[in-house]
């Protein structure tokens, strides 16, 4: 397995965070492409070009693009049509920057498969699966939202090779209290990348208020119910999580995010050693 960073959280722009992320030590990076100087719009052919070769003449590779157009995902039908599109030209932006993985939550995906939601997220899932592997490339859904049991319930139902799964092991922590070593077991034939995040639940927390499927009641804090902890200072037991990941045949990227915290290059820079021990 390599190890990656979530070059973003270390808030130095887009050369900055390559220098710094080859300076740290990682194998390669996940970059920001939503918004901002890698957005698709401000990236035409020759930037995309120059980009590509930045990274690679740092000897990083670039381990997958987060997509994530927030807003809940593909959980609203109204919405659709315009996040679909917007993710096809993720997806070929990309493939430019020599990558083929795009990462990215799709809303809160319903226990019953019965329920409206359900349908709508697989639908957009079927499009964007269709999509990604006409291009070779790979859709990857981050978990959290869902126990893992439902996700692989959505994944089945859609039964597209462009879907995969960016599996984060912290969220699975933070949002269910859910064992990642049951994650990997229930989705081991989709996991195409992965974060290293550690955190712990404090207490139980509708999702559907988390990932913004219905309005947060006044007062709410998600404080109040999980908390992210650096690498090993959590519940996700990575002494067990990454053998289980091994034993299930991955070998691709555990790419740091660190999302929070009062020096979190510090904290990025810790996660590499850690992960290196285990390893």
């Amino acid at each position: 397995m390599k190890i990656g960073i979530l070059a973003d959280w270390l808030g130095l722009g887009f050369e900055g965070n390559i220098l710094k992320s080859a300076e740290m030590g990682a194998d390669g990076v996940q970059l920001y492409a939503v918004e901002g100087e890698l957005a698709p719009e401000n990236m035409d052919a020759a930037a995309r070009r120059k980009a590509s070769r930045f990274v690679r003449d740092t000897g990083l590779v670039i381990s997958a693009i987060c997509g994530d157009l927030g807003g809940g995902g593909f959980a609203f039908p109204a919405d659709n049509a315009a996040k679909i599109a917007r993710t096809k030209e993720i997806v070929d932006l990309a493939l430019d920057l020599g990558c083929n993985i795009v990462t990215t939550h799709i809303g809160v995906v319903p226990a019953d498969p019965g329920h409206e939601r359900f349908r709508v997220i697989a639908d957009a899932l079927s499009e964007l699966g269709a999509y990604a592997e006409s291009r070779g490339a790979v859709f990857a859904i981050e978990t959290g939202p869902e126990k893992s049991e439902d996700l692989l319930r959505m994944l089945r139902t859609v039964g597209s090779r462009g879907i995969g799964v960016n599996l984060d092991p912290g969220n699975l922590v933070m949002c269910h209290n859910e064992s990642p070593v049951v994650s990997v077991g229930n989705l081991k034939d989709f996991i195409v990348h992965t974060h290293a995040k550690d955190g712990r639940l404090l207490r139980h927390c509708d999702m559907d208020i988390i990932y913004g499927m219905v309005p947060a009641p006044e007062g709410f804090d998600e404080n109040e119910y999980c908390v992210e902890l650096p690498l090993g200072e959590g519940d996700v037991h990575f002494e067990t999580y990454l053998p289980a990941l091994k034993a299930a045949g991955f070998d691709g990227f555990l790419t740091i995010e660190r999302e929070c915290g009062e020096d979190p290059q510090k904290d990025i820079g810790l996660a590499i050693d850690f992960l290196r021990a285990l390893l």
